[in-house]
């Protein structure tokens, strides 16, 4: 089985990554999202990885960009 991801850059913000998913923290925290998550690409967010919207205080700007990645099942032994 295989579907595609889209993360999409955000005209002068974050990288948006939609999806319900886990993903564990650099502490080994499991979390989940349910709809999306953002993360910063101004690399001034206090909240690293995560975007906490410091982007539009620092005037940060960049383009807008989609990267479609194909993401595939491996099975193991």
């Amino acid at each position: 089985m295989s579907e595609n991801l889209e993360i999409k850059a955000a005209k002068n913000g974050p990288y948006l990554i939609p999806g319900n998913f886990t993903f564990t923290d650099a502490e080994g925290v499991t979390k989940s999202v349910e709809k999306m998550v953002a993360l910063c690409r101004c690399g001034h967010s206090a909240n690293k990885p995560f975007c906490d919207g410091t982007h539009k205080k620092i005037g940060f700007e960049a383009p807008e960009s989609l990267l479609t990645l194909r993401v595939v099942e491996i099975e193991t032994a």
